[in-house]
């Protein structure tokens, strides 16, 4: 009778462990962080593809989005609810920015932006659907303009517009996967 007390005993400790930690990841997950794997090139080389970076949510509430935050976002445009797809890019304009491309580069607010940090200098912007060559478009407000930092090979706001600040999950704050590129997600204009 006290081997099946014990191993009762031991078998209720384990299922309150399970469950606290249950809800420990649940509440983390829903009002802190999420992990999210980056799928593709499009922020190469800041990130590559199948790393995992953790993505703060609270972040968001405790302070406003800048550029140069790189962020995760539900990708626009999408038809199909199931198959529902997040992006990451770095945030370029904020509510109001004027954003121009002209001659293979980014201008702000007729500024030149200093890109040096995460593009080498042979990488050149053009313009798409959205941003066409020459022609600034001005921040809406709630929104954000969002790049890719391999700009040959990204899907932005140069193609599909601005993304609204409701679409935002969260900003990402670190690399942990793999295990020998872990590291701080910085933002290069702080």
């Amino acid at each position: 009778m006290i081997i099946i007390q014990k191993i009762f005993s031991y078998l209720l400790d384990i299922a309150q462990t399970i469950i606290i930690a249950g809800v420990l990841f649940l509440i983390t997950y829903i009002f802190f962080f999420r992990p999210y794997q980056v799928s593709g090139s499009s922020m190469h080389p800041t990130f590559v593809d199948k790393e995992y970076v953790l993505t703060s949510i609270i972040s968001l509430r405790i302070e406003k989005i800048k550029r140069g935050d790189v962020i995760v976002f539900q990708a626009p445009n999408q038809e199909n609810e199931e198959f529902k797809k997040d992006y990451i890019k770095r945030i370029i304009g904020t509510a109001g920015d004027s954003i121009e491309i002209k001659d293979g580069n980014v201008y702000v607010n007729n500024q030149k932006l200093d890109e040096s940090a995460y593009l080498s200098p042979e990488v050149k912007t053009y313009g798409g659907a959205f941003m066409k060559e020459g022609i600034p478009v001005t921040v809406s407000n709630n929104s954000y303009l969002v790049l890719g930092d391999n700009r040959p090979a990204s899907s932005d706001s140069r193609e599909w517009g601005f993304i609204k600040e409701n679409e935002i999950i969260g900003k990402s704050v670190f690399v942990y996967l793999p295990v020998n590129q872990m590291r701080l997600v910085k933002n290069p204009f702080k």
